[in-house]
């Protein structure tokens, strides 16, 4: 992906190095670091005094129904999920968790003391999402990890994580994408996108119409360069064309610039129809999920986060296009962290700005609205009805803009419109939303403009030779260097002319779309970009840090007569089907395709022969190379198509597709997967060899992958276990034909 930035004029002897910091050591000693006092999260008591007094006083929660609301958020968070990918797959997924592994669940009884005897576990569909993809489970993560009785549903969430046909998320985490209403040509920013959950939402709502590619694109920034590739993750389950990710602190995102489409040979500011705000936060409404929470909140974690969630909001602001909509979102219950922003950036933006109620989109959900009243405090736990009395000492923590509005301009402001969900609503965790829509351009937007335009027209009226300006100091950038995008010229790139050929593409297929990470040597790797992402990276690569984009389409495959030296890869096939002559395409029947599915042995592909007359008459005179193999069901559903990345041999004809794939697609068409469906809590003399290599290579891998929810996964890790379970399988067809 990227390499450590630094020439090698900078590199250290790290032998050398070692030796001096030995000498430094024994010149000043330190102490050695005290024994790890952290606790497992079974152990804490999820108690803090503070928490609660603050909370009562500020009236979060109404006075009735505080028992309630603490007692829930001692308990644990229960498992939600929402079933992803093409509107047809997703769909006979949905069949088949209803089908199998919930009537699993209805009829199962937990061992004493996970849950209450006889209290009924009923999967519960959240009525307020699209399509009613969405499911919540009253089991908790450790439920399902360690009850032998839902090993299968833990298998089915961990394998259809790792393919994408599954995203498992906290509930109220799915809303700030839902009210934001993205439609397949909106612009899309995503401003403290990691790890990703929601920008995976933004993405699967761009690509709504699955029959083109989307004119919108999803830009998903963050400010941390290692939760960066948390995102790259996330972009790689999804498989989009339309994704650029970047590596910015969001409140200072520079503006970017794209082609004016009005007059092609100019540029304009780039402004976004949509933009996800969910800022960082103190994460007290996270507390079911991250108990370690009640060991160190202090009112001083939401007032020293005010400022920084101000500044994001007032650039996302700046940044919005006029009738555009922007959401402000923290897991937070704090009004200092919620309302005390939204209720500054109002005072600031006047009439340019406005709240919008969004109760409509949201049909069954229980909240409270949005506070009108609260008082700030300082870290010994003193509240203030104004800022004149706050003392000295503590003025530079509690500020004048974290107070509520006098009584007599709440109408200005309507802070009713915003949502506050708390726990014991829906048994969930607690979340904050507020929907924003830009009217006109803030006043500061109007004064700037008309400053750059009397410059221009200045300049103009001299007449004169431009004077050369002095360089501008670029920003520094940390993390790793990023490898260049580079894009094909066209159809004069040397390799491109031979794929086109073999795969036959259209002459509607933008060759200039192509690109590589490298400028010398092989290509290794093709990626496709949107024209929109195309014009973008083009533009802004100078301006800001690009992490990643495309979608990897083209995969060297230097095999002997090869016609073309590119293979088709599975992440874009999506993407460039569509343009794939008949030449290169294979309709084979559903036996023929769990033939291809179960025989996944790249060493052992089966032979044309085993295969149906009807496919076997196909692929007769169909040359050797990689080619689509498609799938249109007839009978049980006829909405389901699928399309899948194949390999014709000499004598043999087999998928390109990594394990969970594999298992996804054999789940999908009803056929047996039972190799990969290992009971863990067997013991390894039970369990079948074939079975046990199967179990050690995949599942163990994607468990890890499916931690990407989490906010304190490492991301290194994050991107071993997702190259160990999505890596391409190697091409062996030359030495078994």
């Amino acid at each position: 992906m990227g390499r450590r930035g630094g020439s090698r004029k900078h590199q250290v002897n790290k032998f050398a190095q070692r030796k001096r910091d030995r000498k430094e050591q024994e010149k000043n000693p330190q102490e050695k670091p005290g024994a790890d006092t952290r606790k497992h999260y079974e152990d804490i008591v999820r108690e803090n005094a503070a928490f609660e007094e603050y909370y009562k006083f500020q009236k979060v929660c109404p006075e009735a129904e505080w028992d309630t609301f603490m007692k829930s958020l001692k308990d644990n968070l229960p498992t939600a999920f929402r079933i992803t990918g093409s509107k047809c797959e997703a769909s006979a997924l949905m069949k088949i968790v209803q089908s199998q592994y919930f009537s699993e669940i209805l009829n199962i009884k937990l061992s004493e003391g996970e849950k209450e005897e006889g209290e009924e576990i009923k999967p519960i569909n959240l009525s307020w999402y699209p399509g009613g993809f969405a499911w919540q489970l009253r089991l908790s993560r450790t439920d399902i990890r360690r009850n032998e009785a839902l090993y299968r549903l833990h298998n089915f969430l961990v394998a259809e994580t790792a393919a994408g046909g599954v995203s498992r998320q906290e509930t109220v985490s799915m809303i700030p994408p839902v009210v934001l209403n993205v439609q397949p040509h909106h612009k899309v920013l995503d401003m403290c996108a990691a790890p990703g959950s929601k920008t995976a939402q933004l993405i699967e709502f761009v690509h709504a119409d699955e029959d083109k590619m989307p004119t919108g694109f999803v830009m998903a920034n963050d400010v941390d360069n290692n939760r960066c590739y948390m995102l790259v993750h996330q972009a790689k389950r999804l498989n989009s064309p339309s994704i650029l990710i970047t590596n910015h602190d969001s409140a200072v995102m520079p503006t970017l610039e794209i082609t004016d489409e009005q007059n092609p040979g100019r540029t304009k500011p780039l402004k976004f129809d949509r933009i996800l705000c969910d800022v960082p936060c103190s994460g007290d409404a996270t507390l079911r999920k991250n108990p370690d929470i009640w060991l160190k909140w202090s009112t001083g974690n939401g007032n020293n986060l005010h400022g920084i969630q101000y500044r994001v909001l007032k650039r996302g602001c700046e940044l919005l296009d006029i009738g555009g909509r922007l959401v402000y979102s923290t897991c937070s219950f704090n009004p200092v962290e919620n309302e005390a922003v939204v209720h500054r950036v109002l005072q600031e933006t006047g009439d340019a700005v406005k709240l919008v109620d969004v109760e409509y989109m949201l049909p069954g959900l229980k909240f409270h609205k949005g506070m009108t009243y609260w008082r700030p405090a300082s870290k010994d736990m003193v509240f203030y009805e104004k800022y004149e009395d706050v003392p000295e000492k503590w003025q530079t923590v509690v500020r004048p803009q974290m107070f509520p509005p006098k009584p007599e301009d709440l109408p200005k402001y309507n802070l009713e419109k915003c949502i506050r969900i708390l726990p014991h609503h829906q048994d969930t965790g607690g979340f904050f939303v507020a929907v924003f829509e830009k009217t006109a351009l803030l006043k500061w937007e109007k004064e700037g403009n008309h400053t750059e335009s009397t410059l221009k027209k200045e300049e103009s009226e001299k007449n004169s030779a431009p004077v050369k300006e002095p360089p501008k100091k670029r920003r520094r950038m940390g993390g790793y260097r990023e490898d260049p995008f580079v894009f094909f010229s066209g159809d004069s790139e040397d390799v491109y002319p031979s794929i086109r050929d073999f795969y036959d593409l259209q002459q509607s297929f933008d060759p200039t779309c192509l690109l590589t990470r490298c400028h010398i040597g092989k290509k290794k790797n093709i990626y496709l970009v949107s024209p929109v992402v195309k014009d973008i990276v083009s533009r802004n690569e100078n301006n800001i840090k690009i992490i990643n984009t495309g979608v990897k389409t083209f995969v060297r495959c230097d095999n002997k007569n090869m016609v073309c030296p590119f293979r088709l890869s599975q992440e874009g096939l999506q993407s460039i089907t569509q343009f794939i002559g008949p030449k290169r395409r294979i309709r084979i029947l559903r036996e023929d395709l769990i033939l291809v599915l179960q025989n996944d042995n790249p060493s052992k592909p089966p032979n044309v022969t085993q295969f149906s007359e009807h496919t076997q008459q196909l692929v007769k005179d169909f040359a050797t190379g990689s080619c689509v193999l498609e799938y249109k069901e007839e009978a049980q559903d006829p909405n389901l198509e699928l399309t899948l990345v194949g390999w014709r041999g000499v004598h043999s004809l087999r998928a390109y597709t990594a394990t969970p794939d594999t298992v996804h697609y054999l789940r999908l068409l009803g056929a047996d997967y039972s190799k990969y469906d290992v009971n863990k809590f067997k013991k390894a003399s039970e369990v079948p060899e074939s079975d046990a290599e199967v179990n050690d290579v995949t599942m163990k891998a994607t468990d890890d992958v499916t931690k990407q929810n989490g906010d304190n996964v490492n991301p290194v890790v994050e991107i071993e276990a997702e190259n160990m379970a999505t890596q391409d399988v190697p091409m062996t067809e030359k030495t078994t034909t």
